[in-house]
């Protein structure tokens, strides 16, 4: 397929009538052909109105349609081949390797939520017969169950072209709940994003879906971003970005008319707690892994590992050592775009600049004036030099992190208790001294939704269990998680319906049981049918 620069919506592809623009190649910083168009405020509304008419024939199909809809959506985006692959590295710099394992992930993840709706674990179905002769009063026959919220907006993200973007987490949880997608594309990668929605148009086509059940748009937030959050039948939008651009969204979104939920995963700084014991054996071993982990993908991770927290001595001081000798064999990397790279670098000279932060290591200087490109580095300073300093908490976005050296691990908690709510929170300690300082992982509890021993926390694993999301500001919303099977709950809402004839209710809670679920009978698990 050659890529037009139009929008999809309702149907069809659009000329966007909201200007162009060109998409940059961030290794060498030239213009990539075609020119795209952006959409404006009455095309966006077009897209919203096929959403609004489709919503209900969407959340009426059955979890079998909607399981091989997603499963056909991985079979055409695999079908693009190396076109979307080299389109992919044009875009964002990324070499080949990594987006084939981003398009493996993003059709493992359309096919996991696949297998999650055969399964039928996202209807949560329960039913409580009636009790006529239940005293005082007759008890009432009330089943429930989770059904579709209705459209979403979802804005791709920039480091994450494929997994987080047009068919990504966000939008293989809303298709998967029966909620029409409206997908804005991120303007670093919108070539990449036109053919990931070929491949969902190809899908709802062979699966005959209602057309308007998926839209793809571009243009600016002000513009087209704002234009979704605030349209009356967008019921939720699904963010990944900057805590400022996630604010925002929240906020225009609280300001509605009808409120309605933003579910923003935003900033987090994943502190890594490396503990004496560990580093005593372990030292040089922890210190690769740590530097591989906070390079990968130049450091353009939500799970980047920001922020190291240890006891001062010698044990710390074979790790520094370590890590010099590994960081400074790496070499510049490819930042996304122009205005992350500029972010970055006035981040890292922010730190700099800060009393008693010290530049402990650092990878090779940028030698290529080309593109956008930036050097890794290690930070340092004391433990109570960082709990008194609330500028050196932030996250910056790239290959940097800080690593804090404590006076004595009861240090270690009071560094924590400063941060904000986390993504993820990891300890490296052995056997026995992880048994004694439960603290520090009670405390890494209390901010993060993930907790990592002996590890790193870079690569998301994409499986039912997996958490990712945290406290406010890791995310908009604790209690949810953008990765894994309980991803399809932020756009789904509960329904119960009492004294319904069984010809009138839905197919998971009509008395023969004919989806063959586990159901909630009465208080106790059931997947038989009901007299």
């Amino acid at each position: 397929m050659s890529i037009s620069g139009k929008l999809y919506f309702d149907g069809a592809w659009h000329q966007g009538m909201g200007g162009t623009y060109q998409a940059v190649n961030p290794a060498t910083a030239q213009l990539l052909e075609p020119v795209m168009t952006k959409a404006t405020k009455a095309q966006v509304e077009l897209a919203v109105a096929a959403a609004q008419r489709d919503s209900l024939a969407f959340a009426k199909t059955s979890a079998a349609q909607r399981a091989n809809f997603l499963r056909e959506c991985a079979t055409q985006i695999e079908a693009l081949g190396d076109e979307l692959v080299d389109r992919i590295s044009a875009e964002t710099g990324y070499p080949k390797a990594r987006g084939e394992g981003e398009r493996a992930r993003t059709c493992g993840q359309l096919r996991m939520f696949a297998t999650s709706l055969d399964n039928g674990e996202f209807v949560d179905a329960r039913i409580d017969t009636a009790q006529p002769d239940r005293k005082p009063v007759p008890k009432p026959d009330i089943r429930f169950m989770q059904q579709a919220i209705g459209p979403v907006a979802v804005f791709s993200v920039s480091n994450f072209p494929l997994a987080y973007s047009t068919a990504g987490g966000d939008s293989a949880a809303a298709l998967a709940a029966g909620c029409p997608v409206l997908a804005k594309g991120h303007n670093s990668h919108p070539g990449t994003g036109e053919l990931v929605a070929s491949a969902i148009i190809k899908a709802i086509e062979i699966c005959k879906m209602p057309k308007g059940i998926f839209a793809y748009l571009m243009g600016d937030d002000a513009e087209v971003g704002a234009t979704l959050v605030k349209a009356p039948a967008v019921k939720a939008v699904g963010f990944t970005g900057s805590i400022a651009g996630g604010t925002a969204l929240m906020k225009m979104a609280n300001a509605r008319p009808e409120p309605i939920p933003v579910f923003a995963e935003m900033g987090s700084i994943n502190p890594v707690v490396l503990l004496p014991e560990a580093l005593k054996t372990q030292a040089a071993t922890i210190a690769k892994g740590f530097v591989a982990s906070l390079t990968l993908g130049t450091g353009q991770f939500c799970v980047n590992p920001g922020l190291v927290i240890a006891v001062d001595g010698p044990e710390l001081q074979e790790f520094i050592t370590a890590v010099q000798a590994e960081l400074g064999a790496v070499g510049a990397g490819v930042m996304l775009n122009e205005r992350i790279c500029h972010s970055y670098s006035n981040g890292v000279n922010h730190f700099k600049q800060v009393p008693g932060v010290d530049v402990l290591a650092q990878g090779q200087a940028v030698s290529d004036a080309a593109g956008f490109r930036a050097q890794a580095y290690l930070l340092g300073t004391s433990g109570q030099n960082f709990v008194a300093q609330p500028d050196i908490h932030e996250e910056v976005f790239g290959p940097a992190s800080m690593l804090v050296k404590c006076k004595s691990i009861d240090e270690i908690p009071q560094a924590l208790s400063v941060l904000g709510g986390q993504l993820t929170g990891t300890v490296h300690g052995t056997e026995s001294e992880l048994g004694q300082h439960v603290e520090i992982i009670d405390a890494l509890t209390a901010k993060a939704g993930r907790l990592v021993i002996n590890g790193f926390p870079t690569g998301v694993e994409v499986c039912p269990s997996m958490v990712h999301g945290g406290p406010f500001p890791a995310s908009s919303d604790m209690r949810f998680t953008a990765v894994g099977t309980a991803a399809i709950q932020r756009f789904q809402r509960p329904v119960c319906y009492q004294n319904f004839p069984d010809a009138l209710l839905p197919d998971a809670l009509k008395n023969s049981n004919p989806l063959k679920l586990n159901r909630l009978v009465n208080g106790a698990p059931s997947d038989a049918a009901l007299t």
